[in-house]
């Protein structure tokens, strides 16, 4: 019969991976950024994100990029610390920081919708799935003016693109993000259908 603290013993490394990356991933910066920046309390304007979208909205593109750039790197450096103990470690890592931002513990479990993380976590596990995606996101955006749907057009290919890849552990770690990041935009996706979604450089909403 297994031992118990065998199991254990075996499995410990796996959590820790996993809790090591949501704790990165649950790094606040946009809220952090516009705190030290003077722009108060970046959950009291616009959606009440604290994305680099959101960021934006206090006119600052500046500190909206470093914000977007900042939650795509804690997705790629967990990956790439969780890469140093193998795949699966990797896989691991990456899925927890994808996570902490989404639900930071230190903001009561209110994050981020995830979409910079994303792209940061695919662009370590596979560079070229990553920047099939950023290039996905951006020729939407130009086309439609809509950031929100490019949005989700990019991480619906990334399983897609993961699968064309032939690497079966990045498509799961791909499905289970983009259905996260599809949950989180449900108002985005009403407004689409609705006709009121604010395009990229018009009238701002929630």
């Amino acid at each position: 019969m297994p031992s118990p603290m065998g199991d254990l013993t075996y499995l410990w490394p796996y959590w820790a991976a996993a809790a090591l990356g949501y704790l990165l991933g649950s790094i606040p910066f946009g809220l952090l950024l516009t705190r030290l920046a003077g722009l108060g309390d970046i959950r009291a304007i616009g959606s009440g994100n604290i994305g680099a979208t959101n960021v934006l909205r206090t006119g600052n593109r500046g500190l909206a990029a470093l914000t977007l750039l900042l939650d795509g790197g804690k997705g790629a450096v967990a990956v790439l610390l969780g890469a140093m103990y193998g795949p699966d470690m990797t896989i691991l890592a990456g899925g927890g920081a994808f996570i902490g931002h989404l639900f930071p513990v230190w903001l009561r479990f209110r994050g981020g919708k995830g979409v910079a993380t994303y792209l940061g976590v695919m662009l370590a596990v596979n560079w070229l799935a990553g920047v099939l995606c950023c290039l996905i996101w951006l020729a939407v955006a130009a086309l439609s003016r809509y950031s929100s749907l490019a949005a989700l057009i990019a991480v619906a290919a990334g399983p897609a693109l993961a699968w064309w890849l032939g690497n079966w552990q990045i498509m799961e770690l791909a499905v289970f993000m983009a259905i996260l990041v599809f949950i989180r935009h449900h108002q985005n996706i009403r407004r689409l259908f609705s006709g009121s979604e604010p395009r990229i450089g018009g009238k701002n909403s929630p």
